[in-house]
């Protein structure tokens, strides 16, 4: 899994008189019309892996306080789903990566859309 950054609203740099603070403003502005409207950046994805009991989700928006919900996007994930053999201990919840404990196969198609909230 890639781990990328979100350059969306980035720390502004001091500014040097009100037209840069007001730029900055119409973007924050921006960014929280966005986000009311449910388009929020907080998904990825991941495919389970074949041949393992464990996987790695590495996102820097994860932290031990996460809460992640899986949508699996093919029947093998929507199976590992319904079976109750994917999960994520308390121990296995880091900052940057989840370990996801998971059924042991070789199935390469478990595919599941990520959402990634706190």
């Amino acid at each position: 899994m890639t781990t990328r950054d979100f350059p969306h609203l980035k720390k502004p740099a001091p500014f040097r008189d009100l037209v840069d603070w007001f730029t900055w403003a119409c973007h924050l502005f921006e960014v929280v019309s966005t986000m009311r409207r449910g388009k929020m950046d907080c998904t990825t994805e991941i495919t389970l892996t074949p041949s393992a009991a464990s996987s790695t989700l590495n996102d820097i928006r994860l932290s031990p306080y996460s809460v992640v919900l899986f949508d699996p996007q093919t029947a093998n994930a929507a199976a590992e789903k319904a079976a109750g053999t994917m999960y994520v201990t308390t121990a296995n919840r880091g900052n940057n990566a989840w370990t996801i404990t998971h059924a042991n196969n070789a199935q390469a198609d478990r595919l599941f859309r990520v959402l990634i909230l706190a």
